[in-house]
């Protein structure tokens, strides 16, 4: 599945207030992001931070509702995710290029 149908896809079932636009997906993201980090948490404490298959899949399933969030908030701001993934792509081989890939600031 490319980007694109992804983010056109998810669009059908983002409802949402429209005055939420912006915000309730970026606090979406926020929340999966914290799920994400909340299922890692218990495999290092609950599993000595062996990741099983089953763990996996279960990180994996929360990743899927953090990328329908940032869909939506791409939506938003009137962004494909294929354009948002291709200026991350390209800021970061600049960087790397320029060998200012570690470190800190937006405008390195």
């Amino acid at each position: 599945m490319n980007m694109q149908d992804y983010q056109t896809q998810a669009g059908k079932t983002a409802i949402y207030l429209r005055s939420d636009a912006i915000i309730y997906p970026a606090i979406g993201l926020f929340s999966e992001a914290g799920e994400i980090a909340g299922k890692i948490h218990k495999i290092m404490r609950d599993n000595n931070g062996i990741f099983l298959p089953e763990h996996l899949e279960a990180i994996a399933d929360e990743a899927g509702d953090l990328l329908w969030d940032l869909a939506a908030l791409c939506t938003d701001i009137g962004f494909g995710l294929e354009v948002v993934a291709q200026r991350n792509l390209d800021k970061v081989n600049s960087r790397m290029a320029r060998g200012v890939l570690g470190g800190s600031g937006d405008n390195r």
